[in-house]
């Protein structure tokens, strides 16, 4: 394991000259494997489907 020091604009530019080397059909396999990590990613979106899971819920009270 190497540890760099580096700038985040000087990461970006290694990381795309990294990429850029992939044979195009690795290029396509590595965009749809981050596609599918993505996913995996917690979002704001996920916080509002837990709030209005119950949006339309009748709940009606015997007394």
């Amino acid at each position: 394991m190497e540890i760099r020091f580096q700038s985040k604009e000087e990461s970006n530019q290694q990381q795309r000259e990294e990429f850029l080397k992939l044979a195009p059909i690795d290029r396509f396999y590595a965009f749809l494997d981050l596609s599918e990590r993505m996913k995996d990613f917690p979002s704001r979106l996920d916080k509002h489907k837990n709030l209005h899971k119950n949006n339309f819920e009748i709940v009606i009270l015997s007394k």
